[in-house]
C-alpha cells in the first residue's frame, strides 16, 4: 500500500517542481529582456541625441524640431504610428527655402504620452497647442502623409485661417474603410494583432531582437520603445473615429492643393497579387476623389515609390511643398520668423 501510494506522490512533487523550475526560467529571461531593452534603448539615444526641443504643453511634454527661416511655416504631419524621423530625407531640403517644422505626436518618440483619445480630432488640437507652445506662428502649410492626411484635415477645418495650403502625401481616405475589398480587412485585423504583439513583447527587448526596429539609428532611438508601439494599437483603434472626422470636414475651398500618390504598378509585398491590383485601382480612385477636396487641388502620381513616398522620393515631396509654399502671397507679417 505505501509503495502504490508513494508513487501519485512523486509524480506530484516532480510536476510541482517543473512548474516552479519553469516559472523561474521566465522569470529570469523576462528580467533579461527587460535590463536588454533598457540597456539598448539608453544607448540608441544617447549616441543619437534628438534634434529640436522639449516643450511644454498643459503639462505634457512634447517633441518638436524646427529649422530654416521664412514664411509660410511648413509642417509635417507623419502617419499612423510614425515619429518625427519619417521625414529625414525631406525636411532639411525644404528647409532650405522657408522653416519646416517635424514633431512627434503624444506616446511617440519624445513625446510625453496622452489620456485623451488619439483621434484626429485631439492630435489636430494638441498639434495646435504646441504650435503655439513653441512660437510657431502661422500662416501654416500642412503636410500629412496616409493617417496623417487625417489630421492636417481636421487642423485646417478647426483652424482653417490659419492655414494657407496643403500637400497629402498617399494620404488616407475617410471611405476607403468601406471601399476596399472585405479581404483586406481580415488583413487589417491582422495587422493590428501584430501591433499589439509588438506593444506587449517590446518591454522585454523581443521585438529588437527579431530586428523588427528600424535599422536607421535615429528612427530606432526615437521608436523602439514601448509608448511608441502603444501608440501605434491606440491610433490603429481610432482609424474610424478619425475618418469619420476627416470625411465631415468638407470643402477646402481654394485652399492650394497638392495630392501625391504612390505609384499603381509598384509591386506590393503586404498583398497577393490579385489584392493588389483591387486595392491599388480602389486607391487611385480615392486619391482621385482627394484632388477635388480643393478648387485648386492637383494629383500627382510619383512612379517608383511605395506608400512611403517621402522615403522613396523625398525629391518629390520637396518639389510639391515648394509649389504650394510659392502659391502663398507674402506679407511683412508673413515673413516673420520665430
Amino acid at each position: 500500500m505505501g509503495s502504490a501510494d508513494s508513487q501519485p506522490s512523486r509524480v506530484r512533487t516532480w510536476l510541482r517542481r517543473i512548474v516552479r523550475v519553469t516559472i523561474a526560467i521566465v522569470v529570469v529571461l523576462a528580467a533579461a529582456g527587460a535590463i536588454y531593452e533598457n540597456i539598448s534603448e539608453a544607448r540608441d539615444r544617447r549616441f543619437n541625441p534628438m534634434p529640436g526641443k522639449i516643450v511644454d504643453v498643459g503639462g505634457r511634454n512634447m517633441h518638436i524640431y524646427c529649422v530654416g527661416q521664412g514664411s509660410p511655416r511648413v509642417i509635417l504631419e507623419s502617419g499612423l504610428g510614425d515619429s518625427y524621423t519619417s521625414w529625414r530625407k525631406v525636411q532639411p531640403q525644404i528647409a532650405k527655402s522657408t522653416r519646416v517644422c517635424s514633431y512627434d505626436r503624444a506616446g511617440l518618440g519624445y513625446s510625453d504620452p496622452s489620456f485623451e483619445p488619439r483621434t484626429s480630432n485631439v492630435i489636430a488640437e494638441q498639434l495646435h497647442a504646441l504650435l503655439q507652445a513653441a512660437g510657431v506662428s502661422p500662416p501654416y502649410i500642412l503636410v500629412g502623409h496616409s493617417m496623417g492626411g487625417f489630421d492636417v484635415r481636421l487642423f485646417a477645418s478647426l483652424y482653417r485661417k490659419e492655414v494657407a495650403g496643403m500637400v497629402l502625401v498617399d494620404a488616407s481616405h475617410p471611405e476607403q474603410e468601406t471601399r476596399f475589398p472585405a479581404q483586406l480587412k481580415k488583413m487589417e485585423g491582422g495587422w493590428q494583432r501584430e501591433a499589439e504583439f509588438l506593444e506587449y513583447t517590446m518591454p522585454f527587448g523581443i521585438p529588437r531582437l527579431l530586428g523588427v526596429c528600424d535599422e536607421s539609428p535615429p528612427a530606432r532611438a526615437a521608436d523602439c520603445n514601448w509608448h511608441s508601439a502603444r501608440e501605434q494599437v491606440f491610433e490603429m483603434k481610432s482609424f474610424s473615429t478619425s475618418a469619420a472626422a476627416a470625411g465631415a470636414t468638407g470643402s477646402l475651398g481654394d485652399l492650394p492643393l497638392i495630392v501625391l500618390s504612390h505609384d499603381p504598378d509598384k509591386p506590393s509585398s503586404d498583398f497577393p497579387p490579385d489584392l493588389a491590383k483591387t486595392v491599388n485601382q480602389t486607391w487611385e480612385q480615392m486619391q482621385e476623389d482627394l484632388r477635388h477636396l480643393s478648387t485648386r487641388g492637383t494629383q500627382t502620381v510619383v512612379k517608383n515609390t511605395s506608400h512611403y513616398i517621402q522615403l522613396d522620393q523625398p525629391d518629390a515631396v520637396i518639389e510639391a511643398v515648394r509649389r504650394v509654399v510659392d502659391q502663398v502671397p507674402q506679407g511683412p507679417s508673413a515673413a516673420t520668423t520665430h
